[in-house]
């Protein structure tokens, strides 16, 4: 088993812990001097750094959340000096101003060891071409792995994204060995070379995809159609980027970096929940120093798998991420995350890897939920009724799972846009 970072990789819990309280302490220490929005909330709440003298201590402080970034917009929560910051990066946002987030020299070195313990975690060595076909650019996504492949020794492809064709012609020409994008891309590439005929030359081994929720069914998909090992990962910009946390090759749950972060997983109420029960992500930074933050709402839904690792590592698993607590679809009062959808629909064997669902209110102020799915070619008999049975038959292993009812659109595949980013899964008209 080859680590990265090994010694703190299997770090003793009880040593894990007291690593975690030193950090702790200086992070808020920090922020309480030299973050104005930190001082303030502290003072308020009648909280000063010698106040923490421990773990236990954490919930006394601050809770910290997006609004807050796009408030002291576009550097109000940097900790050091202006000149002490080597990079920016910002998120995209749909509204208001995105959020900023700042790296000095030493959070840059951080992060590409993240990255580095990542790919050594799943099985990637120096030898691997490693093709990174995500954007560039003010995404975290491109810079952070890139930084993360040349760290650890493998020869890194910067292909960025878009240019199908291009994509694969670079990943036969050079014989690629790993693949980073979003799962939906890695899907439509899949989907591509098979219709092009070049599946079988491409030499691929390790898949390591993020940035969009992915279930259990689309993974088996890709390992089969690529002949990879899958694994999932996941990062947030205000916590570095990609690299926070990530599979190992037991692909069972994903390891977040404890010497890093403190994770809380909190309920709507604010309470922690306990082992095994799903709430919010809470993150507090513990090396940052350009830009930490305290209690930092991720708005990630997940719950923490306390079980020992096969692999030797002794952070805590974060179960795959079950949604977004901030974009959970309500419909008719009740909770629906696209992840349970995606998990019925891909266990339905007549059903392709692309689904697009829309979102509506009409008469009577009721909303409507009406998902559009692509059938595979040769589910398609030309006879309606079996079309019509068909439908029947998803929109009733729907309804078992979501507790609402769906309208079922069955198309022809290709006809939902492809994309080489975030696939948009959801289209809700409710607010037009």
């Amino acid at each position: 088993m080859a680590f990265w970072q090994h010694n703190l990789e299997t770090m003793d819990r009880g040593e894990l812990e007291r690593l975690q309280q030193k950090r702790l302490k200086d992070t808020v220490d920090r922020a309480y001097r030299n973050v104005p929005f930190y001082h303030r909330i502290m003072v308020e709440k009648g909280i000063t750094p010698g106040d923490i003298s421990s773990l236990d201590d954490l919930g006394r402080l601050p809770l910290t959340r997006k609004a807050n970034l796009r408030e002291n917009y576009p550097f109000g929560l940097f900790a050091v000096p202006l000149e002490d910051v080597v990079r920016v990066h910002a998120s995209s946002g749909t509204t208001g101003k995105p959020t900023v987030v700042g790296y000095t020299a030493g959070d840059i070195a951080t992060w590409a060891d993240m990255m580095a313990r990542d790919f050594v975690m799943v099985g990637v060595e120096r030898g691997d071409i490693f093709q990174n076909a995500v954007n560039y650019g003010f995404f975290t996504g491109g810079l952070g792995v890139h930084y993360g492949i040349e760290r650890m020794g493998a020869m890194a492809v910067p292909s960025a994204t878009g240019n199908t064709e291009r994509q694969l012609e670079i990943m036969m020409d050079f014989n690629v060995t790993v693949l980073h994008c979003t799962p939906s891309y890695a899907l439509y590439l899949a989907e591509t070379a098979k219709e092009k005929g070049i599946i079988e030359e491409l030499k691929l081994r390790i898949g390591c995809f993020g940035a969009e929720p992915w279930s259990e069914e689309a993974r088996q998909e890709l390992e089969a159609a690529l002949g990879i090992k899958a694994y999932d990962s996941y990062g947030l910009s205000e916590m570095f980027g990609p690299g926070v946390a990530f599979e190992c090759q037991e692909q069972d749950g994903l390891h977040i970096w404890e010497d890093h972060f403190i994770v809380e997983i909190l309920d709507s109420d604010g309470e922690s929940c306990a082992p095994g029960e799903p709430g919010e992500l809470v993150l507090t930074s513990l090396s940052k120093q350009a830009m930490p933050l305290i209690r930092y709402h991720t708005g990630d839904v997940t719950y923490i798998m306390e079980d020992d690792c096969n692999c030797g590592r002794t952070s805590h698993r974060l179960h795959r991420f079950l949604g977004r607590a901030d974009d959970m679809l309500v419909v008719r009062g009740i909770n629906v995350f696209p992840s349970q959808i995606e998990d019925v629909l891909l266990k339905i064997p007549e059903i392709g890897d692309y689904f697009q669902v829309v979102l509506d209110r009409k008469r009577h102020g009721l909303d409507e939920i009406s998902i559009k799915v692509e059938v595979k070619d040769e589910a398609f008999t030309g006879k309606l009724e079996d079309l019509s049975l068909m439908q029947r038959m998803v929109e009733a292993r729907l309804k078992a799972v979501l507790n609402v009812r769906s309208k079922i659109e069955l198309v022809e595949k290709g006809t939902i846009p492809r994309t080489a980013g975030k696939s948009q899964k959801i289209v809700d008209l409710r607010q037009i």
